[in-house]
């Protein structure tokens, strides 16, 4: 016994690992950046398109700023309504 034995199902893990993922969208991602389609794809984007989804990115952004902006105003809103006291102000038991 060389004390090796351990390392023969931690390289087993790890070829199997390996394979799982690089058979995967990972693998193929990396497959298509080695051999250069990736940038022939973003290369054949216009103008035009990378500019109207610029425009929607923008449109979007303006929508989640004003949601923060009504988000914060109701937050703040809240801590100056006084507080009520034991009952909620209705008569009753």
């Amino acid at each position: 016994m060389t004390g090796l034995e351990p390392l023969i199902p931690i390289a087993l893990f790890f070829s199997i690992a390996a394979t799982a993922i690089l058979r995967g969208p990972l693998g193929k991602a990396l497959a298509e950046r080695i051999s250069g389609q990736a940038a022939e794809r973003s290369a054949s984007l216009d103008d035009g398109e990378v500019r109207a989804e610029l425009d929607e990115v923008r449109y979007r952004l303006h929508d989640v700023e004003e949601r923060l902006d009504f988000t914060e105003r109701m937050l703040t809103r809240g801590q100056q309504l006084p507080k009520l006291e034991e009952g909620d102000g209705r008569d009753g038991p």
